[in-house]
Formats: C-alpha cells, sequence, structure tokens
C-alpha cells in the first residue's frame, strides 16, 4: 500500500504540471464541456466527428491542438482519481491491521471536490476564483498524499520493530531536543508563508498576470510601479463572465498582482534564509540536516525558475517546471516538519522502552 500511496504523489505531480502546461498553451477550454470533449470521450479528429462537434457547440469550433492537452490532463487526473479510491478501499479493508483509514477517505472525498472544480473551470469560462481555486486543490492533494506516504511508512517502520529485535538507540540529549522544539512555530509559519505564496502564484496564473512585468529587478522600469491597482486586482467578487480566456483584468490590476508576487517571493526567501541556517546550527546530531538541505535546494530552485521566467518570458517548459517546483517546495517543508515532530516521538518511545526493560529486569 505505501508502494502505491508513493506512486500516487508522483501521478499528483505529473497531474499539476499537466494542468500547468494546460493552462500555459491556453488549452483550459480546449473542450467546451465536461467530462467529456464535445461529447466525446476523446478528442474529435474525424472529419464527421468533427462535424457533430460543431455542430453542438457553434460558439467554440474544434481545435484539436488545444483539445488534447485538456484531454490528456484530464485522463491523468481520472487515474490519479482510481488510484485514490483503490487507496482508500484497500485501507478500509485493513483498518483491523492499525493501518490508517481516515486520512485516504478524507483523501477519497477531497478527489470528489476537486473533479468538481475541475467541471467548474469549463462551465464558468475560466472564472478566476475557481481557476485558483482549483490550483489550490490540487497543491492540497498532493499534500494529503505525500502525509498518507509519511503515516503509512511510519507504520511499516513500526511492524518491523515489533517484529525483530529492541534495538539500542542513542537518545538526543534533552537540552538540544527542547532547542528543537522551540522552533515548531515557526516551522508552521513557513508552511503557511509557501501557501500563502502558492495562493498568490496561483491568482497570477488564474488572472493571467505572469507577464505583466517583463524585466527584472524592476518592474517596467521602477522599482513600485505608479498605478497599480490593488483593489481592482485582487477583487474575489468579480462576477461570470462570458469568456476569462487570456483574462479580463486592467494591465494595472495586473501589475499589482504581479509584484505583490514577487514581494511575497522576497519575505519567503528571508525567512527562510534565517529559519534554515538556525535549525541547522541547533540540531546537534543532524538528523534534520538532510530535510533542511531539502527545502533550500527546493526555494533556491523555484526562486531561479522564477527569475528565468521574467528574463526569457516565460518559456513553456520553464514555466511548468516552476509550477512542478512550488509542489516540491511545499512537500519538503512538509517533511522537515514531519521529520522535527519525529524527534520528540523518538525520544519518548525509547524512554518507554528503557523502562520497560528495567522493570522486567527488577521483576
Amino acid at each position: 500500500m505505501m508502494n502505491w500511496a508513493t506512486f500516487s504523489v508522483v501521478l499528483a505531480v505529473v497531474v499539476i504540471m499537466l494542468g500547468a502546461w494546460t493552462r500555459l498553451v491556453d488549452a483550459g477550454l480546449g473542450c467546451p464541456d465536461w467530462p467529456g470533449c464535445y461529447g466525446f470521450m476523446s478528442v474529435p479528429q474525424s472529419e464527421s466527428h468533427i462535424a457533430i462537434a460543431n455542430a453542438r457547440f457553434p460558439d467554440t469550433p474544434v481545435d484539436v491542438a488545444k483539445g488534447w492537452p485538456e484531454m490528456i490532463h484530464r485522463y491523468a487526473a481520472g487515474a490519479l482519481g482510481l488510484v485514490v479510491f483503490g487507496l482508500a478501499a484497500t485501507a478500509v479493508r485493513r483498518r483491523r491491521s492499525g493501518v490508517p483509514f481516515k486520512l485516504p477517505l478524507f483523501i477519497a472525498g477531497f478527489i470528489l471536490l476537486q473533479g468538481a472544480f475541475g467541471m467548474w473551470t469549463v462551465t464558468l469560462k475560466l472564472w478566476p476564483q475557481v481557476v485558483a481555486l482549483h490550483l489550490l486543490g490540487g497543491f492540497t492533494t498532493i499534500s494529503l498524499l505525500t502525509l498518507l506516504t509519511l503515516r503509512l511508512r511510519k507504520f511499516s517502520a513500526a511492524q518491523a520493530i515489533s517484529a525483530s529485535s529492541a534495538r539500542q538507540v542513542q537518545p538526543m540529549p534533552a537540552e538540544p531536543a527542547s532547542s528543537l522544539a522551540s522552533f515548531r512555530p515557526w516551522l508552521y509559519g513557513g508552511l503557511l508563508l509557501i501557501i500563502l505564496q502558492i495562493a498568490l502564484g496561483a491568482w497570477t496564473a488564474a488572472n493571467y498576470a505572469a507577464v505583466a512585468c517583463p524585466d527584472l529587478p524592476t518592474c517596467q522600469g521602477q522599482w513600485w510601479p505608479e498605478g497599480m491597482d490593488f483593489q481592482h486586482g485582487f477583487d474575489i467578487t468579480q462576477h461570470v463572465g462570458p469568456n476569462y480566456l487570456g483574462g479580463q483584468l486592467t494591465a494595472d490590476g495586473r501589475v499589482a498582482i504581479h509584484v505583490t508576487h514577487r514581494v511575497g517571493a522576497l519575505v519567503t526567501l528571508a525567512y527562510f534564509s534565517i529559519l534554515l541556517v538556525l535549525i541547522w546550527r541547533r540540531s546537534p546530531s543532524r538528523e534534520l540536516h538532510g530535510p533542511v538541505r531539502l527545502v533550500a535546494a527546493a526555494l533556491a530552485a523555484q526562486i531561479a525558475l522564477g527569475l528565468a521566467n521574467v528574463l526569457f518570458y516565460i518559456p513553456l517548459p520553464i514555466a511548468v517546471a516552476h509550477n512542478a517546483m512550488g509542489a516540491g517546495l511545499l512537500l519538503s517543508m512538509i517533511y522537515l516538519i514531519w521529520r522535527h515532530h519525529l524527534l520528540p516521538q523518538t525520544q519518548t518511545s525509547i524512554a518507554t522502552h528503557t523502562t520497560t526493560m528495567h522493570q522486567e529486569v527488577t521483576a
């Protein structure tokens, strides 16, 4: 089951990348209906099927080149849904053995909600609010699947330990462990900061604001562009329009969104530069050094990809990689928090085991 959970995480990353690809090639409305494409289960290609499709949707004639990215994304999302439902069914069947089953059930329910947002993305013609929530839903799904994978790994490790003889483990000194425990709220603060930055990225993508500032480090030649319209750029009460492909915001609104996303990136970089260095220096047994390196590498790569997006004017491979690395940064942070949580649990487990052994000997 753990292997399937790991596979679901990989597949979720693929789905996020395919979603980014679909959006970047302006194929979000490549199929005007859902879940099929012009009433077919694949993109109509023969002359007869195209004629039928055009008759069904005369306002949106068939564009095969844009239909396939949309359908490939849907196929991958459907495959992910099947894997998640399989994990949920297996977890329920094996729940008496101690396998976590509530989380898989919750993920299965969330997948249904995510599918609904995928449908609304099409039926509401790329309404920015729905598009942004759909993107955030994808990151939420991959986060939940990662958490499930970590829990299953912990469950498998516990079973392996219980089946073997007790091992001698050197406990972490109490004072350094307490020092590391003090970082917990700051780690959650960092996680929140990443989520907010991803939300800003989703809003930037949904409103086609990535190209609003074509230069670096300034924006349109100014450090703080004049005329930025934050009220318009972050108006979440936009009514449902006829079609949001290409965006409906003014240039000043898009610049405000883009600049906010840049400022968020700078704040995130500064926050983690301090936090990761402090954790590295205060980790006595280097147990957190690996996860810290992972977060630092993901953050550096994400910043570099963001800069490359602007410098090279949103090239497709870099833009897709930027979306994928956003997921990578989020998952690396979840892994760091998970490892941090395991430290006190490990010490408690060792103390409990030592006490039990002492009682057996004295008895």
